[in-house]
């Protein structure tokens, strides 16, 4: 499977597209219609994949589902479970805090998570925002932390990371005293 990251509007969102077989998944298209467009190129686009529905995670929701017509897997319509999209399999987990409606995505057989705002390199998303929760963030990092270190994060802004490197140094993953 191939990830290619792009950073989408004023927030520089990370927007990834997933390809496989000449099939693709779009997660958290935050702007940029024509930028995310170019990256599907002659892919297939299966679905769109919501971390959560921010305004910088879903700008280009609309139109792209406009003009391709897919089906969107996110907190509203999914549930803790596995699911299969063509080529992809991947796990739903909900993990909110940063907002209610957060879930990451589990790409169990390549190690990989989507975890939009929940966890960022060295640090976590927001809790003071509308919907946030500082008791619920502390609850889905300990539910983050049982999965294995190898796993390798992908988080809605910055740079890349891995659980190993978050529970190694990530100051909430080390004291986990949001409350």
């Amino acid at each position: 499977m191939n990830v290619r990251k792009i950073q989408v509007g004023y927030l520089s969102c990370n927007c990834y597209i997933l390809e496989q077989k000449g099939t693709c998944l779009v997660i958290d298209p935050g702007d940029e219609l024509y930028s995310i467009e170019k990256q599907i190129g002659d892919n297939q686009l299966l679905a769109v994949l919501i971390t959560h529905h921010h305004e910088d995670h879903v700008g280009a929701l609309k139109p792209l589902l406009q003009k391709y017509n897919v089906p969107v897997y996110d907190f509203h319509t999914t549930k803790e479970q596995q699911y299969k999209v063509g080529p992809f399999d991947f796990e739903v987990i909900h993990t909110p805090g940063h907002t209610s409606d957060s879930i990451t995505f589990y790409f169990y057989l390549y190690q990989l998570i989507f975890v939009g705002d929940f966890i960022f390199k060295g640090s976590i998303g927001r809790t003071d925002l509308e919907t946030g929760n500082a008791l619920t963030m502390n609850e889905s990092i300990d539910k983050i932390k049982k999965y294995p270190e190898i796993i390798k994060c992908y988080p809605g802004h910055g740079e890349n990371t891995s659980l190993k490197e978050e529970k190694e140094n990530n100051y909430f993953f080390l004291h986990n005293d949001l409350s």
